[in-house]
């Protein structure tokens, strides 16, 4: 098993910027990849951002080049570094932990743990 608590989540003015942090605790941090995925009222969990155990990193079009996903296995806590953001980023942003190596990272379905969520709220 393996537990995942997000945080740094809050309310920030359109423009502005957080910092989202996942730790987790229960298995080798380093043997999972780790994804973060959010949820918007009224819409579907979306896929935002994934890194490899090895590092590779991959993102959805809406936050490339504003967001940024990285891992520090020493702390087992995986980040996500989010610049210029817009009203349209707010939502509740869970992450996620996949035991294999997978193309379908995107895909909630290939994650086998996830966080409680933690809220971002974005002000126009």
């Amino acid at each position: 098993q393996v537990q995942l608590v997000e945080s740094g989540g809050g309310l920030v003015q359109a423009g502005g910027s957080l910092r989202l942090s996942c730790a987790a605790s229960g298995r080798t941090f380093s043997n999972y990849g780790m994804g973060w995925f959010r949820q918007a009222p009224g819409k579907e969990r979306e896929f935002v951002a994934h890194i490899w155990t090895g590092g590779n990193t991959f993102y959805a079009d809406s936050v490339k080049g504003r967001f940024t996903i990285s891992r520090d296995n020493a702390k087992s806590t995986v980040y996500l570094q989010m610049n210029s953001l817009k009203p349209e980023d707010t939502a509740v942003y869970y992450c996620a932990a996949a035991e294999r190596i997978s193309w379908t990272y995107y895909l909630s379905q290939d994650y086998d743990y996830w966080g409680q969520g933690t809220q971002v709220t974005v002000s126009s």
